[in-house]
């Protein structure tokens, strides 16, 4: 297990740089001019925002696994920008101006492959939202504390079932960067455990050692989908101790 905090990730477009030839010297015979490299160009200043939603709410994630896509048409070097999302789905660039295709890295989230792209004019300031399809998503989840043990009661939603659900979990951590991967302590429970997915599922963990003495803890429930490597995850919960 890694307690390494993630790091918040900025994205920069690097400064056009425009090459002048001195030529002169050479025209007129009188030796070699030299060429210089001129940035006539301020650091990009503009910043494009915005969410991944599905159904208009935010899609929770692991924070910066899932990265989004922005290629700006028309440049020599048209090379794509990678943009990563947060954990609470959100996600910020800062750009230069212009005329700019979005879309979601393919295989990259817990959701249907997105084949649409989404064109982005920006002028100073744009929020844009990225709808996706999950698989499954995390429903009405309560994570409360019952005598040292973290209880997590959740539904599971089936929106596109082309793909089976693997196992559900309860992750728990100090800080309120919690997923599957940086936790205290965590449980989990394969498909084939659950009964169904039309009632309500409760999953409980004891609390541990490293979280002892402390007044809160975070807490919040992934899904996993077969074949998918990144969870889906409801929201994260502050627990009081």
């Amino acid at each position: 297990m890694n307690s390494e905090r993630p790091r918040n990730v900025r994205v920069h477009m690097k400064p056009r740089l425009i090459v002048l030839a001195a030529m002169t010297g050479a025209l007129l015979g009188s030796g070699c001019g030299g060429i210089g490299v001129l940035d006539n160009y301020d650091a990009p200043e503009s910043t494009l925002s915005g969410q991944v939603v599905f159904q208009g709410s935010p899609v929770g994630l692991k924070s910066n696994e899932v990265q989004l896509e922005l290629w700006q048409p028309g440049y020599a070097l048209n090379q794509k920008i990678p943009v990563y999302i947060a954990q609470d789905g959100s996600f910020s660039a800062t750009l230069f101006d212009g005329t700019y295709k979005l879309n979601v890295l393919p295989g990259s989230g817990p959701f249907v492959d997105i084949r649409d792209t989404i064109t982005v004019e920006l002028n100073g300031k744009a929020t844009v939202d990225v709808p996706v399809t999950p698989y499954y998503t995390v429903n009405n989840a309560s994570i409360t504390n019952n005598a040292g043990n973290i209880q997590a009661t959740f539904s599971v939603g089936s929106v596109n079932t082309t793909r089976n659900l693997e196992f559900v979990g309860v992750y728990v951590f100090n800080t309120n960067f919690v997923d599957r991967q940086y936790y205290s302590v965590r449980t989990e429970r394969a498909r084939s455990a659950i009964p169904s997915l039309s009632e309500p599922i409760t999953l409980s963990v004891a609390l541990s050692s490293a979280l002892a003495g402390r007044d809160y803890v975070f807490a919040r429930v992934g899904v996993k989908t077969v074949g998918v490597t990144p969870l889906l995850y409801g929201p994260v919960v502050k627990i009081t101790l």
